[in-house]
């Protein structure tokens, strides 16, 4: 079993918000991204989708964009991004998913000798918060991360590797170590994978080892509509 990684999809089947008008580098791109996918991965295998599946508003909405993956090969599993305003409910977004498809909010799925945990995260600052509400979802979220990651502490065994997903990325631009790096280390995280950072790369890489994580930046118009392999 191989575990793949990609984000930032922003699917709009239906036309009325292309990606194309962000550069050319989205023209076709959903094309590229399945022909990549289908020559990659293995029914066995596992792809990690880490949020901004959608532009809609509203879970049926979203239906028909979530078609996309029906007929992908390997488990797809996701976490909701910053942009995916139709995820409400995580009952009702686990409906609405088919096909080997499964949905993460504060919690983990084990299979084979991998365990998948996830959540949406925040913005790490490089120093201070914007104001008291930005600390407050901050706060909130590092809350849900050690949720989920409790529920795959739980879940695994000896010898099975934990991956973590999150949208944001969990550390700043500084690479300081914030709140959610100090979870991922307490719960022995062999790699996490994030998106949310398009053409703006700034310091931010598509992989790096800190703190004795693998971290994998995985924006698909930064991977240029391809997959990226996680090593475990």
């Amino acid at each position: 079993m191989k575990v793949f990684a990609i984000s930032d999809f922003h699917l709009c089947i239906s036309g009325a918000k292309p990606m194309e008008i962000f550069g050319d580098g989205w023209a076709n791109y959903l094309e590229k991204i399945k022909e990549d996918w289908q020559n990659k991965v293995n029914d066995d295998d596992v792809v990690l989708i880490a949020g901004d599946i959608s532009w809609a508003m509203k879970l049926d909405e979203a239906k028909q964009d979530l078609v996309y993956f029906d007929n992908l090969k390997g488990t797809k599993i996701f976490v909701r991004g910053n942009h995916d305003y139709w995820w409400q409910g995580i009952s009702n977004v686990r409906q609405a998913l088919k096909n080997n498809c499964y949905a993460l909010q504060n919690d983990a799925i084990k299979i084979g000798n991998i365990v998948v945990c996830g959540t949406r995260g925040w913005t790490v600052p490089d120093k201070d918060f914007k104001d008291d509400q930005d600390k407050k979802i901050y706060k909130r979220e590092v809350l849900r991360l050690e949720m989920a990651l409790f529920r795959a502490a739980s879940l695994a065994n000896d010898g099975d590797s934990i991956v973590c997903m999150l949208h944001y990325p969990p550390y700043s631009q500084n690479k300081g170590e914030s709140e959610f790096v100090s979870l991922l280390k307490k719960y022995n995280v062999k790699a996490c994978v994030f998106g949310h950072i398009h053409s703006n790369i700034g310091k931010y890489k598509l992989y790096e080892n800190l703190y004795g994580i693998d971290f994998y930046l995985t924006s698909c118009d930064l991977l240029g509509n391809k997959l990226q392999q996680i090593k475990i």
